[in-house]
């Protein structure tokens, strides 16, 4: 039963364009360049600042990816998109994120979708963007400290997949996500088992600063599911709520770029000693001390196995120690002799010595005081 409600939840899920908008061929040179439906070359063809790639995922399928280059760029944004389009359909959407942004993006295509083989599913989403990050690490040398993970309705789900495994992202963002794939559908309040994209229990286990956007008259996925997932955020950023915007439409917003340029200048400036300060508060752990710099005017509290005088409160420690802490302490029994310690004065003339906690037998057996 289980199994029939998550395939029945899937086939709600993706709805790739059917027939593709865009082929994928071998050029004369013998890279790969992109060509419209109806076997004529694409506007993208003539972009030299576009890679397309072909990856291999874990099961086997071979999905398409875009990777627009930016030469001014100090972070990349890996973009999943949502179930109803293809690359094809989102290249002039790339083209201005990663003009405004200023950003490289990589946009791919699930298994099923556009050119990319193999069938769309839950599982596969999974491998797909898996397979992505791995081809920008191994290809453009990319780190998770420098990538900006970006998903769109069903894309809210692999890139909270990919960020729940990654504690060091630079950030996430949420553009009209889902809670999980059974409450957008039937608008339950539980989870079960066989629900497919449980992004309510993946976004608690996402560590870096995450920011979501969404229309609040979205009749696709209402705005609930966004307010949902800022509010159960670990680090949550400002939140975008668009107000009038729907499911298709938010890019038309000019508040919606303008808030993105924010995040990703912030992301941008955001130094490694904040990121770990961050890190260490969302762990629980004490903020770390220099512990190169010790004050002179404090003792460090360690109690050793010397006297200290009853006029001194603190006791002494390795750094104070070697100095007596009043200067009742630091006069010697015999005016000739002045060979003394922090904490004792010795004389062998006179056979006495004097302490800081009072006055001591001599070898002669006297006593003073």
């Amino acid at each position: 039963m289980g199994c029939v409600l998550s395939q029945l939840a899937a086939k709600f899920a993706f709805f790739p364009p059917s027939p593709p908008t865009y082929q994928v061929k071998k050029g004369d040179n013998g890279k790969l360049t992109v060509v419209s439906s109806s076997s004529v070359p694409a506007p993208v063809a003539d972009d030299p600042s576009l890679d397309v790639l072909l990856i291999d995922t874990k099961y086997g399928n071979k999905i398409v990816g875009f990777y627009l280059k930016n030469p001014y760029a100090r972070l990349t944004v890996l973009y999943s998109h949502g179930n109803a389009a293809d690359l094809g359909q989102l290249y002039d959407l790339f083209v201005q994120l990663k003009v405004n942004l200023r950003v490289n993006l990589m946009g791919y295509d699930y298994s099923g979708y556009g050119a990319s083989t193999g069938k769309p599913s839950e599982s596969n989403t999974y491998a797909d963007i898996e397979a992505v990050y791995q081809c920008l690490q191994t290809e453009y040398g990319i780190s998770q400290e420098d990538l900006i993970l970006y998903g769109q309705s069903v894309g809210s789900g692999p890139t909270l997949h990919l960020a729940a495994k990654l504690p060091r992202l630079r950030g996430v963002v949420l553009h009209s996500g889902i809670l999980s794939g059974l409450r957008v559908l039937c608008h339950v309040k539980f989870s079960f088992c066989f629900d497919i994209y449980q992004n309510i229990k993946k976004i608690k286990k996402v560590k870096c600063p995450c920011l979501v956007i969404h229309g609040t008259e979205d009749d696709v996925v209402n705005w609930l599911h966004g307010n949902g997932l800022w509010k159960m955020a670990r680090e949550p950023y400002e939140p975008l709520w668009i107000k009038g915007g729907g499911h298709c439409n938010l890019e038309l917003y000019p508040d919606y770029i303008r808030h993105l340029c924010k995040f990703v200048n912030e992301m941008e400036n955001t130094t490694t000693s904040i990121r770990l300060k961050r890190i260490r508060q969302s762990l629980g752990l004490p903020a770390r001390s220099n512990a190169n710099s010790v004050s002179s005017e404090k003792c460090c509290k360690i109690k050793l196995c010397q006297p200290k005088c009853p006029k001194c409160p603190n006791p002494r420690c390795k750094c104070c120690c070697w100095w007596p802490k009043c200067f009742c302490c630091w006069k010697p029994k015999c005016p000739k002799c002045w060979l003394s310690c922090s904490c004792c004065c010795c004389c062998f003339k006179c056979s006495e010595w004097r302490c800081c906690v009072g006055i001591h037998k001599g070898l002669n057996g006297k006593e003073e005081g």
